[in-house]
């Protein structure tokens, strides 16, 4: 009878400790995401879940590369190929195009300039390409996408949508172009090359912008 009990308690402690690592491993991943790359990872993986679309979503990718780093806010590796996605959270009015440097916030009278997000997404993408070399360029494909109640005042371009936006976009993108093979073969370069999802990641990560700022 003893001998039941003890089992019976090892069991409990093993079922809790694999639920309780689970929760934490889920609750570590959210906290390192912002509220619109929250707001983004969910509905795109909604999108997955709702479209039947095989893939899966990589959030918060920090890449290693010619000496610094680069951080990416979401992969998206599906069926319909790679999605590069650049995440911004803006309340106020944007002002912004394709060709400008710095595009522009206006809150409250109070105007701030910000990294024109499809340049920014540019260098993402060319990253990705390299890392995944066997893939055609063309099945790799940028997306910024802007969450928050920001208004565009100039005309939003085709690859920047809003948070509603995600479905209609990817839906106008070829399904099966990757096999589950070619998804998990990706995915398995991308988690065997990223940095460690940590603090001092993030630390270096801003270390190393802060030297190209002022470089």
């Amino acid at each position: 009878m003893l001998d039941f009990w003890y089992f019976f308690g090892l069991l409990v402690s093993f079922i809790f400790g694999v639920s309780y690592g689970y929760k934490k491993k889920q609750h570590h991943e959210q906290k390192n995401l912002n509220i619109g790359e929250a707001l983004v990872s969910k509905k795109l993986n909604d999108y997955l879940f709702h479209e039947q679309v095989t893939g899966i979503v990589v959030n918060n990718v920090t890449l290693s590369i010619d000496g610094s780093t680069t951080q990416i806010d979401h992969v998206l590796i599906c069926t319909k190929g790679v999605f590069v996605i650049e995440t911004k959270h803006y309340s106020g009015w944007i002002y912004g195009d394709a060709k400008q440097k710095q595009w522009m916030q206006v809150l409250l009278k109070k105007r701030s300039q910000f990294q024109n997000p499809i340049h920014q997404n540019y260098k993402h993408i060319k990253v990705i390409q390299a890392l995944f070399d066997f893939v055609p360029a063309e099945q790799i494909k940028s997306l910024v996408v802007f969450t928050g109640d920001g208004e565009f005042k100039t005309p939003r371009l085709k690859d920047v949508v809003l948070l509603d936006g995600i479905k209609d976009w990817m839906n106008q993108h070829e399904d099966h172009v990757f096999t589950l093979n070619r998804i998990q073969f990706c995915y398995g370069r991308l988690e065997y090359l990223r940095m460690p999802e940590c603090k001092e990641t993030d630390q270096l990560h801003l270390q190393n912008l802060s030297k190209r700022q002022f470089s």
